[in-house]
Formats: structure tokens, C-alpha cells, sequence
């Protein structure tokens, strides 16, 4: 059933939408006169990655996703963390782009991962994985055990690539969704299609009424099968393509959702979601002024015990370091200002950064 905009409660919405531009453009502007603004953005990345897995009903430690995304796990990623880890990965690649480029066709099938699906998938119905090489001999094709280790080698020289920081270049064939994993009945280009109608409908609407409409009608199409963390990543988007938010700053609405009551964000009167929707950006925007107020206050402190320092010292770079992550380890310290493992304790001792797991092994700090 098509998502229904001539329901709005309009009259209902003028105040709690008047507030939540406020509360947007507040902090919107606290962040870009600020020279910490950048930081607390990156903070507010991982802090929203980890609470779009709250809402899902999945638990993400912050430490675990920051040591993930370093490349410095102290164990195996479990696979909440992998997707905990591909909403932040999809934050920062939705803001590299220019506005607007998420809400593009091309932008959502880059962000579900199907880029140009549709179009290769006319050209044949081949069988042939997206990893494999594109010549093969004829034993090769022949020979199952061969092709399944052309695909192994394609997928090791890839990932390899991929670790290096070296350009990867795009899959020339599409992926074959296997009907175990999704529902072919589902129907998601029929959902996403109704979707983007409301997208068009909206265009003209106030930026956070259509933000907040975007995201309810998401959820109420239910649109994809997975990756259903994509829907409440679009709307902040559609803020930033509107100039509401300036480049840089994806509005947090996973986490104002997260301090939201799950009974009225699901409830059945639209209203009543609506205004909760609208709660959660109101409630993202003041833990984003409060989470810049503290790192404020952390760096008065920190610049404190940088009097009387050399020009070379690293102390510098670490208090920068340290007010752009949420929490950094010996490891990523070493890596980030270019000292050894045992310097970076030595300079976290006389930064007298807070020690945040209490382990004897593995240890994280952190400012806030």
C-alpha cells in the first residue's frame, strides 16, 4: 500500500517542527565556528553507528567499534560489529560525496552495495561470480575445482588491495542474491520505488518535515530486506541536501532515537510517530551541544599540561588525537603520531588520560 502524505497532522507538527529546526541549526552552526567542531563530528559518527545496532535490538561497545575500525580488534569481529561498522563506514561515504548523492538512484545502490545492479544484470544472466576473472581457458570453465580457485585468487588479490589502500576497481558483473538468505517475494525495487515517490512528493516540504516523513515511510514499507539501518541514514541526508546541516555534519538520528521510547516510535497513530521522529532529532542536536561542550572543557584542561613543552614534542598531536576519537589505544597512538608503543604510554601518562576498561591488557583512554 502506498505511503499516504495527504494524512500529515500539519497543524500538530508546526511547533515540534519548528523546534527541531532550532535545535539543528543550533548546533549546526556551534560545530562550524568551532576549530573542535571536526572531532565531535567524527565522535558523533560512532556513537550514532553504535546506536543504530541499539535500536535493531544488538549491543555494540563503543571501544570494540573504534578498535574495529583502527584495524586493532583485541578478538574476533562478531557480525554485529561488522554492520555496526558499515553504518560508520556509510556515514563518512554519504558526506564524501555531494549532497543530495544518497537519495540518487546511483547513490542507493552504491550504499546497498548493488552498484549498477539493474543495468549489468540485463546485459546477461551468466552464472560466473563478480570476483572470478574476466578470461578464462576452456579447462578452466570446464573444471568446477579451477573456477572455484580463480574466484579464491581474485578474491585474495582484492582483498589485499583493499588493505593496502590501494584504488580497487568495480565488480563488472553483478552479485546473485541466494534465495536462502532473501525472500524473492519480497519485492524490494517495488518498495523502494514507492519510497522514492514520497521522496518526490516531499521535495517541497520544511527540510525536517521531510526528513522525519522519509524515515517513517521507510519503516512503514518496510523496504529492504536487510540492511534496514540504510532508512534512518537517508533522512539526515536529505538534511544535509537541503543546507540545513552544512558538509560534514550528518545528523545523528540513530542516536536520539536510542532515547526515544520504542512504544511511540512504533505506534500505530502516524502522529504520534511523527512527533516521536521529531523528539529524536531534537534530543541528537543536544547531545551533540553537549558532547562539544565537553570536549571543550577537556581541552582547556589538556592545553593546561602542554605549558612550558618543547615545539617537538608529540603531546600536541595526541591531544588532538584524542579529542577527534572517542578512545584511542597504544596502538592507535603509535600509528597516528608516528612514535613507538612504549612512547605512546609514556606520553598518555603525562597527558594523565583516563584509563576507560581497566584491563591490564588491551587498555583504552580517553578524554571524555
Amino acid at each position: 500500500m502506498p505511503y499516504d502524505l495527504t494524512k500529515i497532522p500539519v497543524l500538530s507538527l508546526l511547533q515540534p517542527v519548528s523546534e527541531a529546526t532550532a535545535a539543528l541549526v543550533r548546533l549546526d552552526e556551534r560545530l562550524k565556528q568551532s576549530p573542535l567542531g571536526p572531532g565531535c563530528l567524527e565522535r558523533l559518527h560512532f556513537h550514532d553507528a553504535c546506536a543504530s545496532l541499539w535500536i535493531d535490538g544488538e549491543l555494540v561497545h563503543l571501544e570494540d567499534l573504534v578498535l574495529h575500525d583502527s584495524a586493532r580488534d583485541i578478538r574476533s569481529p562478531t557480525h554485529e560489529l561488522t554492520i555496526a561498522h558499515a553504518v560508520l563506514r556509510a556515514r563518512r561515504k554519504i558526506l564524501r560525496h555531494p549532497s543530495g548523492w544518497a537519495l540518487t538512484p546511483k547513490g542507493l545502490l552504491a550504499l546497498r552495495g548493488a552498484e549498477d545492479f539493474q543495468e549489468k544484470e540485463g546485459r546477461g544472466h551468466g552464472m560466473a561470480s563478480d570476483l572470478a576473472p574476466q578470461s578464462t581457458t576452456n579447462s578452466e570453465e570446464e573444471d568446477p575445482l579451477a573456477q572455484d580457485l580463480a574466484v579464491l585468487d581474485a578474491a585474495l588479490e582484492r582483498s589485499t588491495a583493499i588493505l593496502s589502500g590501494a584504488p580497487v576497481p568495480q565488480r563488472e558483473t553483478p552479485r546473485r542474491r541466494a534465495d536462502i538468505v532473501y525472500d524473492p517475494d519480497w519485492g524490494e525495487e517495488d518498495r523502494l520505488a514507492e519510497w522514492r515517490e514520497v521522496l518526490r512528493k516531499s521535495e517541497n516540504m520544511p527540510s525536517v518535515l521531510r526528513a522525519v516523513l522519509l524515515l517513517d515511510a521507510w519503516n512503514t514499507l518496510d523496504v529492504l530486506e536487510r540492511m534496514r539501518w540504510l532508512g534512518r541514514l537517508l533522512p539526515a541526508s536529505s538534511l544535509f541536501e537541503t543546507g540545513l546541516t552544512s558538509a560534514g555534519h550528518l545528523a545523528t538520528i540513530n542516536l536520539g532515537l536510542k532515547l526515544i521510547e520504542r512504544e511511540k516510535r512504533t505506534s500505530k497513530s502516524l502522529e504520534t510517530r511523527l512527533t516521536a521522529l521529531l523528539s529524536a532529532i531534537i534530543v541528537a542536536a543536544e547531545f551533540g551541544l553537549k558532547e562539544h561542550d565537553k570536549l571543550v572543557l577537556a581541552r582547556q584542561t589538556l592545553d593546561h599540561r602542554l605549558m612550558g613543552r618543547r615545539k617537538s614534542s608529540k603531546l600536541p598531536a595526541l591531544v588532538d588525537l584524542v579529542l577527534a576519537r572517542p578512545m584511542v589505544s597504544a596502538g592507535m597512538i603509535a600509528k597516528e603520531i608516528g612514535v613507538t608503543p612504549q612512547a605512546a604510554l609514556r606520553l598518555v601518562d603525562e597527558l594523565n588520560l583516563r584509563e576507560l576498561t581497566g584491563r591490564g591488557r588491551f587498555r583504552i583512554w580517553g578524554v571524555l
